[in-house]
């Protein structure tokens, strides 16, 4: 399965760009226990963040971040299989876990639930 992993990132952070890594980091952690697992792991701001910096957004929430941070996740779970919520208040990640839920995709709060493949 491909996993979008889905919690906070830009949330709870006053847009401190240190908080904002330390979340980052967070959602990272279970990328490599789902490997582990057999799936794929995904993260929207692997995707988007690269992005959002070559277009010249200038901080969080300006119009070229929301050009692009949530339309990519949104786009991402047409490829996704599957959706891993961690803990922590997202508004994002709670339209992941709608989005996700409204396709039918499985949902796991945590990594324990997630099958191992093969």
């Amino acid at each position: 399965m491909m996993i979008l992993i889905a919690g906070p990132y830009r949330g709870g952070t006053n847009d401190n760009p240190e908080l904002m890594k330390q979340n980052l980091k967070k959602l990272e952690s279970a990328a490599l226990p789902i490997f582990r697992l057999g799936h794929i792991p995904m993260i929207g701001e692997w995707v988007a963040l690269p992005l959002v910096h070559l277009a010249g957004s200038s901080k969080p929430g300006d119009e070229l971040w929301d050009e692009i941070q949530y339309p990519v996740a949104h786009w991402l779970l047409e490829k996704c299989d599957a959706v891993l919520r961690l803990e922590g208040e997202s508004t994002g990640a709670d339209n992941d876990v709608r989005i996700a839920k409204e396709r039918g995709l499985k949902i796991f709060y945590k990594i324990e639930d997630i099958p191992a493949n093969g």
